[in-house]
């Protein structure tokens, strides 16, 4: 996908924020516990997501985080198609007081190329 680059300028400022891990490297905390959140469109999230993972869109994550993840030093970590819009998300999230919070570099494009596991919908 192409982006703007007035888009490209805020998620680099994001970005400059916020810390990446690779995929191996999410993989290996999510068996210490971190917790892995897709921040894609519902639409992207039906057709396909990351093992594990747990649904809380772009659009509603900085108003419903605190029901989801109450403690504020959990580790998260963030994904969406391809690391803009999980730091996008991972800044505000630091912005609201979250300590331990990651994006994944490169995000579900970088998920798909490493071959991680994958869920995808059971169809009715």
């Amino acid at each position: 996908m192409e982006h703007s680059p007035e888009f490209l300028e805020i998620a680099n400022d994001a970005k400059s924020r916020v810390r990446e891990v690779t995929v191996g490297e999410t993989l290996e905390r999510m068996k210490e516990g971190a917790r892995l959140i897709d921040v894609r469109e519902d639409n992207e999230w039906k057709m396909e997501h990351a093992e594990g993972a747990e649904h809380l869109g772009r659009g509603v994550i900085e108003r419903d985080i605190r029901k989801h993840v109450p403690d504020k030093h959990q580790e998260i970590i963030l994904y969406c198609g391809g690391g803009y819009r999980s730091a996008l998300a991972a800044d505000n999230l630091q912005r609201m007081g979250y300590d331990n919070v990651f994006s994944i570099a490169g995000g579900w494009t970088a998920w798909k190329e490493a071959d991680a596991p994958t869920d995808m919908p059971i169809p009715y």
